[in-house]
């Protein structure tokens, strides 16, 4: 059994990734880990990667032909930014357990003992949005309403910037007809604050698998692991909320640009391996005009 780590990325988003690949090599220098390209944009950080051990998604002709399936299945005003969904992918993928990781995290141990939880679950997460935020970002009130899920099912909600589960939890059949119930029912979901795959590979696991485990439900002394929460301490390079250390931090829509939240944090992972790289200035990125038109409308809120 091949047990490991996806990634997206493309080019824009190198740096991040050479950030949360230098905290995940500090303490698991063999776990396999594979990049799933955002788009055709990947080749300058997937060459990059390789001092990280990162191999490329052995089948590149199934990614587009997945992602043009989604394309067929969604209208093209349903989704801010289809390419999100390539995560999704990591169920057809070369690993048997994995976890799905985004760039804008850092890790700060070893990310087997996360993946050590898929012993127990078909599926895993590790955040308090249940707790925090909700349904918001996710659900409307209709799938209440409407008794979609289960109140206890919608217990289980997550941010899908970290998760984990195992290669065949869902079938691409399966995987395709609830994408078309998604797509047949924009009511169900919240995307109000630009998100794109969250809502649906929330829908998908709670319709899809019954095994489900929270890291933060299941161990009572897991802290927080949100860049907004501005409590956390930092010693030894990780940080910690009071005494207990963070098993990762999830910047999650937080400014990651110099002076924000645990910017220095960031650059030493960054610059780890790579200290000369400091001494080039990284040009801005120009946010899409969906991401514009989106801030516009939270400022106008």
């Amino acid at each position: 059994m091949q047990r490991g780590i996806y990634i997206v990325a493309n080019d824009r988003v190198a740096d991040n990734a050479i950030a949360l690949l230098s905290s995940l090599r500090r303490h698991d220098p063999n776990v396999p880990i594979v990049l799933i390209p955002f788009d055709q944009r990947y080749q300058g950080v997937a060459e990059r990667l390789q001092r990280y051990q990162v191999s490329l998604f052995p089948d590149l002709a199934f990614l587009e032909a997945f992602t043009q399936k989604i394309g067929e299945i969604f209208p093209k005003d349903f989704l801010a930014l289809p390419n999100k969904m390539r995560k999704l992918a990591g169920w057809f993928g070369p690993l048997d357990d994995f976890l799905y990781i985004d760039t804008d995290i850092l890790f700060f141990g070893p990310v087997t003992e996360t993946l050590a939880y898929l012993e127990q679950a078909d599926f895993i997460c590790c955040d308090y949005h249940f707790k925090g935020r909700g349904i918001q970002d996710i659900f409307s009130q209709r799938v209440i309403d409407d008794g979609i899920f289960t109140p206890e099912a919608l217990q289980d909600v997550f941010n899908s910037g970290l998760w984990g589960s195992k290669k065949g939890a869902i079938s691409l059949e399966q995987m395709y007809d609830l994408l078309q119930d998604c797509a047949q029912h924009r009511e169900y979901f919240d995307f109000s604050s630009g998100t794109t795959d969250q809502p649906i590979i929330n829908y998908l696991v709670l319709k899809a698998i019954p095994r489900r485990l929270n890291i933060a439900k299941a161990n009572p002394s897991e802290p927080g692991s949100w860049g907004g929460s501005p409590h956390f301490e930092q010693r030894d390079r990780r940080l910690y909320d009071g005494d207990r250390p963070l098993r990762y931090l999830h910047w999650a829509g937080t400014p990651m640009r110099p002076g924000g939240p645990y910017r220095t944090l960031w650059e030493y992972y960054r610059y780890l391996d790579d200290p000369d790289a400091r001494s080039v200035e990284t040009p801005p990125i120009r946010k899409s005009w969906r991401q514009r038109l989106s801030a516009m409308l939270r400022k106008a809120r």
